[in-house]
């Protein structure tokens, strides 16, 4: 069954434009294993100009509606960039770099647009291009990030952030070369987030056991879907972070592992999930890349983003969590520093898009499963 995945376009002042005409021109915009029928939501002019800057000749063909896009087969699908406009013509002028409040909420048009259609049925997934957080605010628009925009938009409230390593292809030549302390397990690695976008005075009042417990229940989840995609009838083995240094030493270097965390695993075990005590985040990475757990729970954002991104910048990519949709995302930010500037990696977005093909089967044959 061919799936159907918008591609959001993002800031149009960073580098989601050009990472995406990239990622079409590479040829190797893909689904896993099943036909894709990718769309654009944005400005046209934004992707022609993206295309201009590139040198790419693939014409941007304009859709009416996606109706039309049903017409297509896979690879007729990849031979042209087909723009869905869904945002202001302001987002046009735009420039290249700057925080600008009609970037903020081009950015949100497309993210709210490719959501309703989500939800509606139309797509299959949704993979989402960078946004800027200051100029998202600028516009009016006062999520910390796509998503805490998206549990709105879908009428959730649990939700986690994960960012996601898929496993080396063991036909890869250059696996062979990774020290084994970084070939991850059968299953890749993900790590969910028990907080998001917040300070970490924030982030502090916000670990709390019914929190972390959810958190590891998501993680659960979407790791066990993805067992189910790779063959792997076998339950995950799921890593919990401590908060402290050495775990806290049993209250030595603070006592949130025991009165906050390992409650948590606690009551999350009792439930079925396999998850370890709160352990030393510096030695848990390392074992977690080696294999020994299929995903982790980090307490909070940097926790787990530095570890894992150090880990494979370039393969990473954003699930977001506890969604009645198949949302996806890269696992950079729009590099103002560097956008418009044709130097931008689109392999993020590569994987971002097999991801969200993978996640689809998934999330229709796992009962009262949510993505």
């Amino acid at each position: 069954m061919t799936q159907r995945i918008a591609i959001t376009m993002g800031d149009p002042a960073g580098v989601g434009p050009e990472v995406i005409v990239a990622a079409y021109a590479s040829g190797q915009l893909s689904g896993a294993g099943t036909p894709i029928l990718p769309v654009v939501l944005g400005h046209p002019a934004v992707i022609e100009r993206a295309c201009r800057l590139l040198g790419v000749a693939l014409p941007v063909v304009v859709l009416p509606n996606l109706r039309a896009l049903q017409t297509l087969s896979g690879a007729e699908s990849t031979a042209a960039i087909y723009c869905l406009p869904c945002v202001d013509d302001a987002a046009a002028d735009v420039p290249p770099g700057k925080v600008d409040a009609r970037g903020g909420h081009a950015a949100y048009q497309a993210v709210a647009r490719a959501a309703e259609l989500a939800l509606a049925g139309e797509i299959d997934a949704m993979v989402t291009a960078p946004l800027q957080k200051e100029a998202l605010h600028l516009a009016g628009h006062a999520w910390p990030g796509h998503t805490e925009m998206l549990a709105d938009l879908c009428g959730v409230r649990s939700v986690a952030m994960m960012l996601y390593l898929p496993p080396y292809d063991p036909a890869d030549p250059t696996v062979a070369t990774l020290p084994p302390r970084l070939r991850l397990g059968s299953l890749g690695l993900g790590v969910g987030h028990v907080t998001l976008h917040v300070g970490m005075r924030t982030a502090l009042e916000q670990i709390r056991p019914p929190r972390i417990l959810e958190t590891c229940r998501l993680v659960q989840q979407v790791m066990q879907g993805f067992a189910v995609a790779y063959g792997e009838r076998r339950p995950v083995r799921l890593g919990v972070a401590a908060l402290n240094p050495h775990a806290g030493e049993h209250g030595l270097f603070g006592s949130e592992e025991d009165e906050l965390i390992n409650p948590a695993v606690a009551e999350g075990r009792a439930e079925g999930l396999i998850l370890s005590d709160a352990l030393p985040c510096d030695t848990l990475m390392v074992r977690a890349a080696a294999g020994e757990f299929d995903g982790i729970v980090a307490m909070y954002h940097d926790q787990g983003h530095i570890a894992l991104k150090l880990m494979g910048m370039q393969r990473a990519v954003n699930i977001a969590l506890g969604l009645p949709i198949v949302r996806t995302s890269v696992a950079h930010g729009t590099a103002f520093d560097r956008a418009w500037q044709g130097t931008a990696d689109h392999r993020s977005l590569l994987h971002a898009v097999r991801v969200a093909s993978q996640l689809v089967p998934v999330g229709r044959g796992l009962a009262d499963h949510k993505l």
